[in-house]
Formats: C-alpha cells, structure tokens, sequence
C-alpha cells in the first residue's frame, strides 16, 4: 500500500557509517521529530537505523560502494517513523498509553531549541501537519524542512517527481484549509 522497499546501500569503508552520522544525525533527528513528535523517540529512530547500519556493514565483510548512501538513511529513518506511529495507533485502538500519555498532536520536550519551536503560530502549523496523511506530512517536511528537490523526494520515498509535486499541492492545499488560511 504505498511501502516502499529501499535498497541497502553497502558502507565500502568503516568511516564512512561515522561520517554519515557525524555529517547528517541532527538532521535525521529533525526529520524524525517531526514525523513521531518528541525528541526521545525521534533520537531512538534514528540510533535504530545507525546500529542496522554499523550491523549490516559488518555483516557483509567486503561491500560494495553505494552512490549515495543518504537517501537510503532518509528512507529508513521515515521507515521507522511510520512504525513507530503504527504502534502508536495500535495502543490507542486496545485503550493502552504511550510513554504516559503522548498525545495525537506533536509535542515535544523542553529545550533551548524547542523553545523557539513551540511558538503558537508553529504549534497549530506543527500540529495541523500532524493530522495530515503520512504520506503528504512525509513530502513537505522533505522538500520545505530538509530542502530536498523534488528529484531527492521521489528517491527518497519511491515515487515519481510527478507524484511529489501532486501530493505536495494538496498538502499544502489541506494544511491551508485546517489552518483557514486562503488557499
């Protein structure tokens, strides 16, 4: 239903799991913070696919290069989003709490840089990209936080630039209704 399988990039050399991380961990951690809503669980999402990394390079002993090991690691970490939200969604259906008491709308702990964040206008922008469709959330907080083209977008989640540019308009479209902005 819209899963897409990415390939596994091979890491040729040790350093460059550790360059990746050191080059891009804030940003995956952003990524995932605003797909799962809090800092903890974003930060564990991320670490899950670095050990899945380091795990798998070791595995295979003499890899292959990959041309850009990137995209993979931005697929796998809103991989681990959408399963973290699906467990989520899973314990809301039988009753059961999340981490006491997480709700549907982002939240996000106390800290310098979420002080900034939390602002009103951004908490109703946050949370009314919340309620959108995994899918549309996925492709504008790829193109308008990362910054990732429409090119980067579609091989990041499998899909076509077309497909990108339709379901960024309607999100956009759908964030400017729940916000009763004119669209």
């Amino acid at each position: 239903m819209g899963h897409t399988s990415v390939p596994e990039p091979a890491i040729a050399q040790p350093g460059a799991i550790a360059a990746l991380f050191r080059d891009h961990h804030a940003e995956l951690v952003r990524l995932a913070l605003l797909m799962v809503g809090d800092l903890p669980t974003a930060e564990d999402v991320v670490q899950d696919v670095y050990a899945s990394l380091h795990r798998r390079s070791r595995a295979q002993g003499r890899a292959q290069t990959v041309d850009a090991p990137l995209p993979y690691v931005r697929a796998a970490v809103l991989n681990g989003c959408r399963s973290v939200l699906r467990r989520r969604a899973i314990a809301r259906r039988v009753g059961m709490t999340h981490r006491a008491g997480i709700s549907d709308e982002t939240t996000m702990l106390a800290s310098a840089e979420s002080e900034v964040i939390l602002s009103e206008d951004r908490r109703q922008v946050l949370a009314a990209l919340a309620r959108l469709p995994r899918r549309r959330r996925e492709v504008l907080v790829l193109r308008y936080y990362l910054g990732l083209s429409g090119a980067e977008i579609a091989a990041v989640l499998g899909i076509s630039a077309g497909t990108v540019k339709s379901t960024a308009a309607r999100a956009m479209a759908a964030l400017a209704r729940d916000l009763g902005e004119p669209s």
